[in-house]
């Protein structure tokens, strides 16, 4: 496994620093695409608006400091929004889970646009060669997926595919499918391993 490049660490230090400098001030923000409210107002009024103005706001100030959480919340977007929270933190910790092994690149763009160079339709992730606008248009969806990326990112989340590094959806049989081991099926995806691992037998939920 590799570890995380010191580029990598510095980007989740200050990817924190950042969330936590807007919570920390947010009383006396606007949050301007959203309602004409500030922070405290929103609180007082419904939570979940605060929610939704402090992750907006950390969420494009973010994609500028990074564009590595911008590409793994586009992933999430494309490969998971129907999904629940759980099949959304599943999808991002593959990405991740990649990042940190030999066998692919070792940044998490690298990673979502892996073989988008060599022709259409021969991408690791489908969306990303599909041909279609990879601009977010679910707006409801795409902030969940930036607040996802964030929590998967910094750690904040354990990793449900138990180290997963690839997955499908359940409606499809891939050639490829058959030289890994599902180790286990949330939502729509099935999620496998390389080689055998009976010490996750137990945990399969598979459906099949």
């Amino acid at each position: 496994m590799k570890p995380r490049t010191t580029t990598t660490r510095t980007i989740a230090c200050m990817a924190k620093l950042l969330f936590v400098t807007l919570f920390a001030f947010s009383s006396g923000m606007q949050a301007a695409p959203l309602q004409k409210v500030t922070a405290s107002k929103a609180s007082d009024e419904d939570p979940s608006n605060l929610w939704r103005w402090l992750f907006h706001d950390v969420a494009q100030q973010s994609i500028a400091l990074s564009n590595e959480l911008h590409c793994l919340a586009l992933n999430i977007y494309f490969e998971a929004r129907s999904e629940s929270a759980q099949g959304q933190y599943a999808v991002g910790h593959v990405v991740m889970n990649r990042v940190a092994h030999q066998g692919f690149p070792d940044t998490i763009c690298a990673v979502v646009k892996q073989g988008g160079e060599k022709r259409l339709n021969r991408c690791q992730f489908s969306w990303w060669c599909d041909g279609r606008s990879d601009k977010p248009i679910n707006r409801k969806a795409w902030l969940k997926s930036l607040a996802r990326a964030f929590e998967v990112y910094l750690g904040q989340v354990k990793d449900p595919t138990y180290g997963a590094l690839w997955y499908h959806a359940d409606y499809v049989s891939p050639k490829w499918s058959k030289a890994f081991t599902v180790v286990t099926k949330i939502g729509q995806h099935l999620f496998y391993h390389k080689g055998k691992q009976p010490s996750l037998a137990l945990n399969l939920n598979t459906g099949i």
